[in-house]
């Protein structure tokens, strides 16, 4: 499972150059998507494009929000190829997931988004900046095992330790609590030395 926003994007770009091994059975899915055109700068899928293009994945093998689509039509069009995912037993194996400096994790930004979300894998939401976006739900991050958080610490240090100290009012952490155990990758970065610290939540 694949997250969007900049943290992520130089991984993509540096793994679409040396693709790691896989086979067939590969499958790569997004913890959500902005509801623009696929070829959008603000598209989660176009920013991994390269990466995806190197992996060459046959459109089964693709689960993309179909933003075509009416946005409620794209959200209930996810949730359907999720359920039809988890229930033929294909285990999601990584989930990358980021952490906004307000506590938001994909796109589940309050607790009426995670309310909303309960009983379904995917939902519509409407941005606080205005976007609108499709989003996974802590019932489906409950079937990934091994989500793990990458975070750049720049203006996110109130957020992550919130998240390390498991603080109950924190979006991000309400979205994973389902899960058998987090990960939380920082990246510590100054003027000399860049630094990636690791946490087991």
């Amino acid at each position: 499972m694949l997250a969007g926003g900049n943290t992520p994007v130089p991984a993509y770009r540096a793994l679409s150059s040396r693709p790691p091994p896989h086979d067939e059975r590969l499958c790569v899915l997004f913890s959500d998507e902005r509801y623009v055109a696929l070829d959008s700068p603000a598209s989660n899928y176009h920013q991994a494009r390269p990466l995806l293009e190197a992996l060459a994945l046959s459109a089964e093998r693709l689960l993309r929000v179909r933003t075509e689509l009416p946005l409620e039509e794209a959200a209930g069009d996810y949730a359907r190829r999720l359920e039809a995912l988890v229930s033929s037993g294909v285990p999601i194996g990584l989930g990358l997931l980021g952490l906004g400096a307000d506590g938001h994790t994909a796109s589940l930004f309050s607790r009426s988004d995670l309310e909303r979300a309960r009983g379904r894998l995917a939902i519509a939401v409407q941005r606080p900046d205005g976007m609108s976006a499709v989003s996974v739900t802590p019932d489906l991050l409950a079937q990934v095992r091994e989500p793990l958080f990458v975070v750049a610490a720049g203006g996110k240090q109130a957020a992550i330790a919130a998240l390390t100290a498991q603080d109950p009012q924190l979006t991000a952490w309400r979205a994973v609590q389902g899960c058998p155990s987090v990960e939380l990758w920082v990246c510590e970065a100054d003027s000399a030395v860049e630094e990636a610290v690791h946490v087991e939540l």
